[in-house]
């Protein structure tokens, strides 16, 4: 069983497995939902998914016919989307509290990518902040 939650934490969720391998999408639509150069998500199906507490809490926004993006109405954290008659949910993998094990498999909207993002050994990372932050 993995655990999620939102940033403040009065949504929670727990699944019993991810049902599709994790992925990065560019889309524009991701981009702005989630203020970020990309989303990383995975589909799990109902069956395997339930809200441990806070439900209530969710807000939903339509972002494209027949696709429902839920959020915290507290924090803000969207935490999962639906698309009408489908059988699963698409799960948004950051909000996992716990490990899923896998590593992403691929990316799609790869067309929308920002010209900005930049990856790799050549970008300093530090364990936490900056030095001198």
């Amino acid at each position: 069983m993995l655990k999620g939650s939102c940033c403040c934490g009065a949504v929670e969720y727990e699944i019993r497995q991810l049902d599709s391998p994790i992925c990065h999408c560019s889309c524009r639509t991701c981009r702005k939902v989630h203020a970020a150069a990309f989303n990383t998500g995975a589909s799990v199906k109902h069956e395997h998914f339930r809200w441990v507490r806070g439900e209530e809490q969710l807000k939903a926004f339509e972002s494209s016919p027949g696709k429902s993006r839920y959020f915290c109405s507290n924090c803000g954290t969207h935490l999962v989307a639906q698309l009408a008659g489908q059988a699963q949910l698409v799960l948004r993998v950051a909000t996992l509290d716990d490990d899923p094990q896998q590593k992403p498999a691929f990316q799609i909207w790869k067309s929308h990518e920002v010209s900005w993002i930049e990856y790799g050994s050549h970008i300093p990372a530090y364990a936490e902040w900056q030095p001198g932050r």
